[in-house]
């Protein structure tokens, strides 16, 4: 599943300054931290943590230890620096370049995961994968917290999907709750939990909420110069027709 990086869509956003890629924004966020029991004793672990700002963010509220690891050595660059100048935190997060579906980390040796959107861009096997990979790095009874795409029914979903994997560049593989649930459990976990809810990626709440007024604006203004206004249109349009037919997926599990 491999692409030019700088073809991807979330690189693109995070271009614009749309830092977190999270379909069930804040409240979907919330839900999921709250369901973490974060404290400061806790070992966690961020996947496709990009250029670190949840794991900078984890490592910042409760004063836990993070690792972050992602393929796109750029964005590592970038979370490295920004952490070194954090001195809060440096000596609490790290980040490695690694395959999700090969952690480089030995059984048993997290107590919380998160994974933000990552299993979606999975195909089904992939993403089987990757859960089973989670479990074997988790403690026993440690937590996986993932945010990802639900769809509603199997319905009329064909059309929509295409539309985001165009505009993202990558591979969209959402599932409906059920099968979320089962192929949780399937890999091994239990005490799988949910939450769902209306996409607001782009909704001006969402927006709102995470960029605040002035980092809104900013986007647009970025969005509208000649060179990104084509791309964030047809963006903006393709999440549009998606918030009818799919829905964000938070997921609370355990080993």
């Amino acid at each position: 599943m491999e692409m030019e990086q700088d073809k991807l869509g979330h690189n693109f956003l995070a271009r614009l300054g749309k830092a977190h890629l999270r379909p069930g924004g804040r409240v979907a966020n919330d839900w999921l931290i709250a369901n973490g029991d974060f404290n400061k004793e806790k070992k966690v672990l961020n996947i496709a943590c990009n250029s670190g700002d949840t794991a900078i963010a984890l490592a910042t509220k409760f004063g836990c230890n993070v690792t972050g690891i992602d393929l796109d050595e750029e964005a590592l660059e970038k979370a490295r620096h920004t952490v070194t100048e954090n001195k809060k935190v440096s000596d609490l997060v790290e980040f490695v370049q690694g395959d999700i579906i090969q952690l480089p980390f030995s059984d048993n040796q997290f107590d919380i995961i998160v994974n933000e959107v990552m299993l979606t861009l999975l195909p089904l096997e992939m993403k089987q994968q990757a859960l089973t990979e989670y479990l074997r790095v988790l403690k026993p009874n440690g937590l996986l917290l993932t945010h990802d795409i639900m769809l509603e029914t199997k319905d009329e979903a064909e059309d929509v999907i295409a539309e985001l994997e165009d505009v993202m560049n990558a591979t969209i593989a959402p599932l409906t709750k059920s099968e979320w649930k089962e192929n949780f459990k399937q890999c091994g976990f239990r005490n799988v939990d949910t939450f769902s809810g209306e996409i607001s990626l782009f909704s001006p709440k969402g927006l709102i909420d995470y960029q605040g007024f002035a980092g809104v604006l900013k986007i647009i203004g970025r969005a509208l110069k000649t060179k990104n206004h084509k791309s964030f249109i047809k963006m903006l349009k393709a999440f549009r027709d998606a918030e009818n037919k799919l829905e964000f997926i938070a997921i609370c599990s355990q080993k």
